[in-house]
């Protein structure tokens, strides 16, 4: 029996029972806890790709399994963020009965973020690079984002209302779009073919160390504009 072959499906399975405890924590307000998890989330989604290849244990069951983990802790999990902060925020709106109603715009995270996944799976262009907004990346953003935002949401209820609403609609665009986006997988420890990458590992380390979660946030901004940037070179 070759165990090796259930290494990489064994990653991608604690990839998405890290996303559904973020889910759990989201909806409880525990937000940090949320982010954690999907940064843990992350971190499995990175190695069931690597043990894949590194064990030669690819399978059509594993690339499926893989896309549907990434759905909850990618989709679902930053959605279920954004929403509880848009609970928090709804009763301060200024809409009566309508209130009620704003959460649910949160919901069009995980469904781009489906529609993302299912693009990547059949678009052969994908092989050594992304077009679009990566997921795992998007996810990130967002519980950078909700975190850090927490302690002065009620300063302007509407203001903060308003950004969200139209970010979430922006970043999840950007999930579908034709903007292509270089791949964060180093296959060799060399500089040359790895400039971008370095320099987003090392604008991560310090955006993170001044900012915490919100240097998430800005390091995956910046990984946008440097993609945007390189695909004009």
């Amino acid at each position: 029996m070759n165990i090796a072959k259930y290494v990489p499906n064994t990653i991608t399975c604690f990839n998405l029972v890290s996303g559904c405890a973020a889910s759990v924590a989201a909806l409880e307000g525990n937000l940090l806890l949320a982010a954690l998890l999907v940064i843990l989330a992350a971190v499995f989604d990175f190695f069931d790709g690597f043990a894949a290849r590194l064990m030669h244990a690819y399978s059509p069951i594993g690339k499926d399994l893989d896309s549907l983990a990434d759905v909850v802790s990618f989709g679902v999990a930053p959605g279920m963020v954004v929403y509880w902060v848009l609970t928090q925020l709804a009763p301060s709106l200024p809409f009566g009965p309508a209130n009620e109603f704003v959460p649910y715009w949160a919901f069009i995270i995980p469904a781009f973020s489906a529609l993302r996944l299912a693009k990547f799976n059949i678009d052969e262009r994908q092989t050594t690079s992304f077009i679009g907004l990566p997921v795992p990346a998007h996810a990130l953003f967002w519980v950078g984002v909700a975190y850090s935002i927490l302690p002065v949401l009620q300063i302007n209820p509407s203001l903060f209302t308003l950004v969200i609403l139209v970010l979430a609609l922006v970043t999840s665009l950007l999930l579908v779009s034709e903007i292509p986006m270089f791949s964060l997988k180093i296959k060799s420890l060399k500089w040359k073919g790895n400039e971008l990458r370095y320099m987003l590992i090392v604008c991560a380390v310090l955006f993170v160390s001044f900012f915490g979660l919100l240097g998430l946030s800005g390091t995956i901004l910046l990984y946008i504009v440097l993609s945007i940037f390189n695909k004009k070179k």
